[in-house]
């Protein structure tokens, strides 16, 4: 491997992928953390543009639903305080809380269903209000009620404690790791991923929702009702917007910050584009992205060092301002790669009208 390293430029590069291969594992749990809410929101773009609908209001969905679970989550948890109990440690007012988050995303994905399905608004505009509205709100809410009580706060789900012995396991070792150091919404969206993989290529629905994205009319014509469709589909894209918001307020951190959300339902967007569309390439390009935004903390924690040292001190010459900004460069470049490669439903962003009802 010394040899390798010694290649010019190239030789670097093969140090940046066995520094990673060495580091990845034992901070996996906080690439997983990261990934959470941009595989979760690139979820919910999935059943949008999947259904013909864009929507690139995922971000003020997601801002929006963050708040609401956090105040709820420290209502219910200033009225009814309780002990922590099961794996988890839950507690009645985070489960509430999180349900919160979920219906607020719903409420929110139904105006966009409104404003794109039936008014047949332009769908970049209405998810640009929804941004915008989403921040300037929960800012807004934020001071007024949330700022006058510090000590506001239902506390976080805590992760399963690592059985003995099952971290040592050869190569899948640090995946169980991983999981057991992550909280439920965490642990349970690759449960999502992978369920929603299958019944979009496998089953009657996804189907159906296929055909609606790709040739809605030809799909009215054969029976599928396009807009009863698209509006299930938007609704239950907004319930992963919000647990995605839930995520950040309940399980990474105990406190709702205003734009916390730090344009991760952009970078969301870019996982839908990246990954083709399926939820099992949205995940993946959403590790990518995580993998990216850990990086900066993961070379002041564990620096190159040994026959890696060349690396780790081109690594310390860079600003630290660049490694907060990496995932964003990430997403530029990738998605600057990608488009035009990667073909969307041929009917996304289109609105629909029935034929009966077409002048």
């Amino acid at each position: 491997m010394e040899v390798l390293y010694g290649i010019p430029v190239l030789g670097v590069f093969i140090q940046l992928i066995a520094y990673l291969v060495q580091v990845i594992p034992p901070f996996g749990f906080i690439i997983l953390g990261s990934a959470t809410p941009l595989a979760l929101g690139a979820l919910c773009g999935i059943m949008n543009e999947r259904s013909g609908i864009v929507n690139i209001g995922i971000e003020g969905t997601m801002l929006t639903a963050a708040f609401f679970a956090f105040l709820v989550a420290a209502a219910v948890n200033a009225a009814f305080p309780a002990d922590p109990i099961g794996l988890f440690s839950a507690t009645p007012a985070l489960v509430v809380g999180v349900l919160a988050g979920i219906v607020t995303g719903v409420l929110v994905s139904a105006l966009h269903a409104w404003l794109s399905i039936t008014v047949r608004a332009d769908q970049i505009i209405s998810g640009t209000i929804i941004n915008i509205a989403g921040l300037g709100f929960t800012s807004y809410l934020n001071r007024l009620i949330i700022g006058p009580n510090p000590r506001a706060g239902a506390g976080i789900f805590s992760p399963i404690e690592a059985l003995s012995g099952q971290t040592s396991i050869p190569v899948v070792g640090w995946i169980i790791d991983m999981f057991l150091k992550s909280g439920p919404i965490a642990t349970t969206m690759i449960l999502f991923v992978i369920g929603l993989q299958i019944m979009i290529f496998r089953s009657r629905w996804g189907l159906r929702t296929r055909a609606v994205g790709e040739h809605p009319r030809a799909a009215d014509t054969v029976g599928i009702d396009v807009i009863a469709l698209r509006y299930r589909n938007v609704l239950v894209g907004g319930i992963f917007a919000g647990l995605a918001g839930a995520y950040l307020t309940l399980e990474a951190n105990s406190s709702f910050q205003n734009g916390m959300t730090a344009g991760r339902g952009f970078i969301a967007l870019a996982c839908v584009i990246f990954g083709r569309w399926t939820p099992i390439g949205a995940f993946g390009a959403a590790l990518l992205f995580a993998t990216s935004d850990v990086l900066g903390s993961v070379v002041q924690l564990r620096p190159p060092t040994g026959d890696l040292a060349q690396l780790g001190s081109i690594l310390h010459a860079i600003p630290a301002e660049v490694f907060s900004a990496l995932p964003y460069i990430v997403t530029i470049i990738v998605v600057a790669g990608v488009v035009g490669r990667s073909v969307a439903p041929a009917a996304v962003g289109q609105p629909y009208e029935k034929e009966s009802k077409a002048t």
